[in-house]
């Protein structure tokens, strides 16, 4: 007599190669579309700040950034003006090199080498295309006759040097602890402070009156450029230069 075990044992096994197959053959399919994805949100942000870029150069204040601005300041509260001036702290000269040199150190500690020069370069290239851009566009920061000015800042504001460096420096850092750490309430706590960064350093510019909304939008826009240069080029020198290196610390990968 035929076994109803043994035959639904095959049958779930025929399933399983049925679907280990499907798996296989959707793969190519899905790498292409999420490629196609990938430029075109590339080609669309490159695009979209060239633009920005040119409307800046050639109109040096835009009504809508004032309303931005005053909108936002409208938010009259000694909490939030303490919330916006602790998140713009960490931007400013000289703890941005300290926490730049600190994050670098601690990377090298737990062995993640490439992982720290890769992040001293992060900080690097966006303070050097920051001082790029803002040389040639040189376009003057908000005036304390428009909107409330918290310091007056004498550096020129497009793009905002604060959100390049959050985006280039802590998005790379967030990036790392996304793909190597494993999943766990610290894990998920460190997403989110350096997340709850990266949103709120545009709308702290904004909200003491060192930036218009357009200097951080272009700032999203080209530090997020950056930050994928910047992970193409670790992913491009991990592989060549730090192949035996382990994925991530022994203190990471205990259960």
């Amino acid at each position: 007599m035929p076994d109803p075990a043994g035959e639904k044992h095959i049958d779930q096994q025929q399933e399983a190669v049925q679907q280990a197959a499907k798996s296989e053959m959707s793969a190519p399919a899905t790498r292409w579309y999420r490629t196609v994805l990938f430029r075109v949100g590339l080609f669309s942000a490159v695009g979209v700040f060239a633009l920005l870029t040119f409307l800046v150069k050639t109109t040096p204040s835009f009504p809508i950034d004032l309303q931005i601005t005053r909108a936002i300041q409208a938010l009259d509260s000694p909490i939030v003006a303490g919330l916006m001036t602790a998140i713009s702290w960490p931007g400013f000269a000289p703890q941005s090199m300290i926490i730049t040199l600190l994050i670098a150190f601690l990377l090298y500690l737990y062995g993640l080498h490439w992982e720290s020069v890769t992040s001293l370069m992060a900080a690097l290239f966006s303070g050097l295309t920051n001082q790029l851009v803002k040389s040639l566009i040189q376009r003057p920061r908000p005036a304390v006759d428009l909107v409330d000015v918290l310091n007056v800042l004498n550096s020129y504001s497009f793009p905002s040097a604060h959100v390049m460096f959050y985006v280039s420096l802590f998005g790379f850092v967030w990036y790392l602890a996304y793909t190597l750490l494993k999943r766990s309430l610290k894990r998920s706590l460190l997403l989110g402070i350096l997340g709850g960064f990266l949103l709120l350093v545009g709308v702290s510019r904004i909200y003491l009156g060192q930036h218009w909304a357009s200097d951080v939008l272009g700032a999203y826009l080209l530090g997020g450029l950056l930050l994928v240069g910047i992970i193409l080029f670790h992913q491009w020198g991990k592989k060549r230069f730090f192949l035996h290196q382990p994925v991530v610390p022994q203190d990471s990968r205990k259960e």
